[in-house]
């Protein structure tokens, strides 16, 4: 606003250097836009632009006045961006103000309302209200009781309301409540909307009224808004509202985008006139308006048409409440998951189907509810009509023609066999098939080191006949538990394990088994390669499966095209886990033409498994430092590869992975660590280079940041723990650069937030630096497992420089990356009680760890081989990190630190 006010200090000053006519215009145009502009706050933009122009000159020089105005619209509209606002010149317009509605007399007005409303009560008691013009509260005061008994008690009976606002063009706001009122209910009262005149500086709120004349329709029943492009004005506002409210559904094109109240004024004595939007509109549920935008249509048709959308939306909508308490039967009857039930069936009737104008919109509002509560892919609505009836595949084939046998065998490349078949017979014809199944497959396999199942053209068949086939791939000498059946209708759970009475030799649990899969994989198939793979009896190959499960029922929903697809049964893994057949993934994804080649190179692979995870032992057992926890976790990889829980494993990089995790899962160590490398790594022989005379400089500025700050105090940050060999070589230049700027400091913060470790040989030298030089500081003690030896670490008899004070207080700063020797230098200097931690827990683990190679592979093993003594207690150090004096956010250590410093030196100064 104030903007405005020096905009038209400005203007006149030009007045009085060029009193033109242009100037006055622009001026006075200025005047109407601060009393009159409904966005005054905007105004504030126009200075720069208007300002610009005047003292341009380039309005002076327009002598058209039609091209003035036109020059003048695009200046004001681009300055506000708002196309409501045009300049014009109209010397001869006369202004003409039409007499207020309801100033009219009232047969009149009578005759003005029943031209511009229709009404008409249509098949299955849908009303239809047609309103050509929105009436004000004045009018409907006037004319409440004719309006009621002729109009609105003809309709508010009926079970839906079509609301017709496509050809109303005029109307007052003041009316809306009236309108909104009708289709809400008395309590609570809402506020629909907020006017805000601009000449009266007045701000209306409009609420809902709590009494009306006659009965409400409610806002229960359906109610359909008509629009078009040619809906404008106040009828505008009733479709925004009651769309936003969530009352209607607006069907037909986006509206006119109109205005609360656009006045034209005239510019002076001038001939020019300019439109302004004088009224705003803003909702209170969007924040927004319908001006110049318009209403956007819920459902967008040919407004010819709207009328028939309506009526079958209205029919849709109908069939809302009934289609949920069917689903919600359906599902509370027959769905598997029973502790489930009540869940869905609250969320199914309290959700808001406001939004849904299709059987489509109403599957897709059922499934997202459903799917909220709980993700069951089986779980599913459908809008296509489906077969009430399961289509079971239990016995696509029980012929036991042998012309086209279920299983074909062949003997593959290194003395593997291949098993191909395409359905899952029923039990009974595997038993009828038991004799020649028994000749032609489980006898010719026994020979075989390996066996190839391929599924990837297996669309499914009887579940009950898995136990069967199973039970060849495990020794007969035992029963394995596979798979259980929770059978809903039945509430019934049966429990499947491996038959002790096969016919023919089995396979066994030893030998090793692929399944090859594809897309097209599903149902009997899917569950086969799933067992095989939760089992640990299998490795699994190919692509992911179909994920189309059967064991559920699908029913119609009656007067709707939609259909339910319902689980029945629960397919319960080894693990207690029900199986939602989400589709299986396998160990190892390839396109399915390159499934039998890929199986082909994990044969090969798996090979050498056993020898790696053996060694992998070995090496733990000879290195870890911790004997008794090395015996535990071999052990453990042993008794893991016997389970078969290492068949998942396909190549290097997943079996370093699984390793990884089996060694630091039970040893608690995430040190622990296999990795896989194609070429040597550097750290098998890692011997540090020791650097030239020339070389100290750069490596002493690239490790070692230092500071004096204010009070002086230290600072000295460094990112990496070199060997104490260089340190040794870099010292002279170190005490140059870095310390002897740090010695005589009052006290010092050393930062090692950012150090991931290094080389543990540098502790000693370093700690010897904050220790007095006799008696020798005892710091920690060493346990080396490779070599069996025990090492008492002190601080060193001879350092160059000048040490720090022992008496001078050090503060050390930790993040959650503070690793390695880092970690330990930092636990050593809070044990001996040299330095107060501030920051966050370190990372847990400290010195050293060496790196071996598993056999002649190119995996390796990252194995802490040092056990450290506590100096002060002789207790092993814990793994689990180091834990500050002051925990703080590592970003905020610094300045926590500083303050600790302060508030201490304050003290000091002051004798307290």
């Amino acid at each position: 606003m104030a903007g405005v006010f020096v905009f038209i200090l400005v203007t006149y000053r030009v007045l009085l250097v060029n009193a033109s006519f242009q100037s006055a215009l622009v001026l006075d145009m200025a005047k109407i836009l601060l009393d009159n502009y409904c966005f005054p706050e905007n105004l504030i933009g126009m200075q720069e632009a208007i300002q610009q122009a005047i003292n341009s000159g380039e309005i002076l020089h327009i002598s058209d006045r039609k091209t003035l105005a036109s020059v003048l619209t695009a200046g004001v509209q681009g300055a506000l961006n708002d196309p409501r606002l045009t300049v014009s010149y109209e010397p001869n317009y006369t202004l003409i103000t039409p007499p207020a509605l309801h100033s009219l007399p009232t047969e009149q007005l009578i005759r003005l309302i029943r031209s511009t409303v229709k009404l008409e009560v249509m098949d299955n008691n849908i009303g239809y209200l047609r309103i050509d013009r929105i009436i004000g509260q004045e009018t409907v005061v006037k004319l409440g009781r004719l309006l009621h008994n002729n109009i609105w008690k003809k309709v508010a009976h009926t079970s839906a309301m079509i609301f017709d606002l496509r050809f109303s063009t005029a109307g007052e706001l003041s009316g809306l409540p009236y309108i909104v009122s009708y289709f809400s209910d008395s309590d609570p009262l809402l506020h629909i909307d907020t006017i805000y005149e601009r000449p009266t500086n007045i701000t209306r709120e409009l609420w809902t009224l709590p009494t009306l004349l006659g009965e409400r329709f409610g806002k229960r029943k359906d109610l359909i808004v008509l629009i078009s492009k040619r809906t404008i004005g106040a009828a505008e506002g009733v479709a925004y509202i009651l769309k936003h409210l969530k009352r209607a559904v607006i069907i037909g094109e986006r509206s006119a985008g109109g205005s609360v109240r656009v006045d034209k004024l005239k510019i002076g004595d001038s001939g020019f006139y300019i439109t302004v939007p004088v009224a705003r509109s803003v909702n209170p549920v969007t924040g927004q308006s319908w001006e110049v935008s318009g209403v956007a249509p819920s459902v967008t048709v040919n407004p010819k048409e709207s009328i028939a959308k309506a009526k079958s939306l209205i029919s849709v909508r109908k069939t809302i409440p009934k289609a949920v308490r069917r689903v919600s039967d359906i599902i509370k009857r027959y769905y598997s998951f029973k502790d489930k039930i009540p869940a869905l069936l609250n969320q199914l009737a309290k959700a808001d189907y406001f939004t849904v104008v299709s059987e489509e919109d109403l599957a897709g509002k059922l499934n997202h509810e459903m799917q909220s509560v709980f993700e069951d892919p089986r779980l599913l609505i459908k809008a296509t009509q489906v077969l009430t009836d399961d289509a079971s595949s239990e016995d696509r084939s029980s012929s036991d023609d042998l012309t086209d046998p279920l299983f074909k065998l062949e003997m593959i490349s290194g003395n593997n066999g291949y098993l191909r078949f395409d359905r899952f017979p029923t039990p009974e014809v595997l038993l009828r098939l038991e004799d020649h199944i028994k000749k032609k497959i489980w006898q010719p396999v026994q020979e075989t080191e390996n066996l190839v199942i391929d599924l990837r053209f297996n669309t499914g068949g009887s579940t009950e006949a898995l136990p069967i086939l199973l039970s060849y791939m495990f020794d007969t000498s035992s029963s394995t538990y596979l798979f259980s059946i929770y059978d809903s209708i039945k509430n019934t759970t049966f429990d499947f394990h491996t038959l002790n009475n096969i016919s023919g030799p089995s396979y066994g649990s030893t030998k090793g088994v692929y399944v090859l899969t594809s897309y097209y994989t599903a149902e009997a198939g899917e569950e086969f390669a799933y067992l095989m793979q939760s089992l640990h009896r299998g490795t699994v190959i190919g692509e992911i499966t179909s994920g189309m499960l059967l064991h559920s029922k699908t029913f119609q929903i009656e007067q709707t095209s939609l259909a339910i697809t319902v689980p029945i049964i629960n397919f319960i893994d080894v693990n207690g886990e029900c199986w939602l057949g989400g589709g299986v993934v396998p160990d190892a994804i390839v396109l399915a033409e390159e499934a039998l080649e890929r199986a082909h190179e994990i044969i090969a692979f798996h090979k050498n498994i056993q020898g790696l995870v053996q060694e992998a032992g070995d090496l733990l057992e000879k290195h870890y430092s911790v004997p008794e926890v090395a015996a535990k976790v071999s052990r453990l990889l042993q008794s893991k590869l016997t389970e078969g829980l290492y068949r998942s494993v396909v190549d290097y990089e997943s079996l370093a992975s699984q390793l990884t995790s089996d060694l630091q899962e039970t040893s608690g160590d995430q040190r622990l660590h296999i990795f896989y490398c194609e070429t040597e790594p550097e750290t098998l022989h890692d011997t540090p280079k020791i650097p030239s005379p020339e070389e100290a400089g750069f490596i002493v500025e690239a490790l070692f940041k230092v500071d004096v700050m204010s009070g002086n105090i230290g600072y000295l940050r460094f990112d990496m723990m070199e060997d104490i060999k260089v340190l040794q070589a870099i010292n002279p230049e170190f005490l140059k650069v870095v310390w002897n700027k740090l010695v005589n400091t009052d006290m010092l913060i050393i930062d090692v937030r950012y150090n991931t470790g290094g080389y543990s040989t540098a502790i000693p030298l370093l700690c010897t630096y904050f220790f007095d030089a006799q008696p020798l500081t005892h710091i920690y003690t060493l346990f080396d497992r490779s070599t069996a030896t025990v090492t008492k670490v002190t601080t060193l008899p001879d350092v160059l420089g000048q040490k720090y004070s022992s008496q001078k207080d050090v503060y050390i700063l930790t993040s959650h990356i503070t690793g390695s020797a880092a970690e330990a230098f930092t636990r050593t200097m809070k044990d001996l009680k040299r330095a107060t931690v501030i920051g966050e827990p370190t990372i847990g683990g400290a010195l050293s760890s060496g790196t071996y190679q598993i056999g002649n592979s190119i995996l390796y093993a990252s194995i802490p081989n040092q056990a450290v003594l506590n100096a002060v207690t002789g207790k092993p150090w814990s793994i689990s990190g180091v834990e500050p004096h002051i925990v703080a956010q590592a970003s905020d250590a610094l300045i926590v630190a500083q303050k600790i410093i302060a508030t201490k030196q304050q003290k000091k100064n002051s004798g307290k």
